[in-house]
């Protein structure tokens, strides 16, 4: 009888173990898309906002300029170049486009993902894309070139903000990584780590 209710015990020793267990690897897997998913919808860490339109008050006399910043992790085998027409000067509230461009010099088709963020961190919640390449996997083929369009605008709302309210200048940066490599791994932890010691 001792040993009947003994295993029973085990079972669900063992049953509940393996609930946490589960648990723990589906929150592993979930933790990044979760994590960008808040990102995107707060700002933080000067990730930026993506918008289907933009709908901001009309644009005001609040000018900012927008640097871009251009990237690939070692062993990307892409040229990666920001855009031809260089910083981009605007109002608060006006629409700017620019485009990036790759070439993929290998002799094999690669597929790369961008991780991207604005600096000031602070501005991340007022940069919104209406269009960008944004986490999306781009797969090039072998000397393939193409374009990859980026349209933007800051919310005037940015003036408001005591701590930015004399910013004139805010770089948006991507960095390519292979896709599903272990740098792009790599650069998603330290992306987390920061954003999370810096919230």
């Amino acid at each position: 009888m001792e040993q009947r209710s003994l295993a029973e015990k085990n079972k669900k020793v063992l049953k509940v173990t393996m609930s946490i267990v589960f648990s723990m690897v589906v929150l592993s897997f979930l933790s990044v898309p979760l994590y960008r998913l808040t990102c995107k919808v707060t700002g933080w860490g000067g990730t930026t906002q993506v918008v289907a339109v933009n709908n901001t008050v009309p644009a005001t006399d609040h000018i900012i300029t927008v640097r871009f910043n251009a990237e690939t992790a070692p062993g990307m085998p892409w040229e990666f170049k920001t855009p031809a027409e260089g910083p981009v000067t605007l109002e608060a509230g006006a629409d700017g486009y620019v485009a990036f461009t790759a070439v993929n010099h290998s002799k094999a088709p690669v597929a790369g993902t961008a991780i991207y963020n604005v600096t000031p961190m602070l501005a991340g919640k007022y940069f919104f894309k209406t269009q960008c390449f944004c986490f999306g996997e781009q797969l090039l083929n072998p000397g393939e070139r193409v374009n990859m369009p980026v349209a933007f605008y800051v919310d005037p709302k940015i003036a408001l903000d005591p701590d930015l309210k004399d910013l004139k200048t805010i770089t948006l940066s991507y960095t390519f990584f292979r896709k599903d490599s272990l740098e792009l791994e790599k650069a998603m932890e330290k992306f987390i780590n920061t954003n999370d010691n810096a919230g």
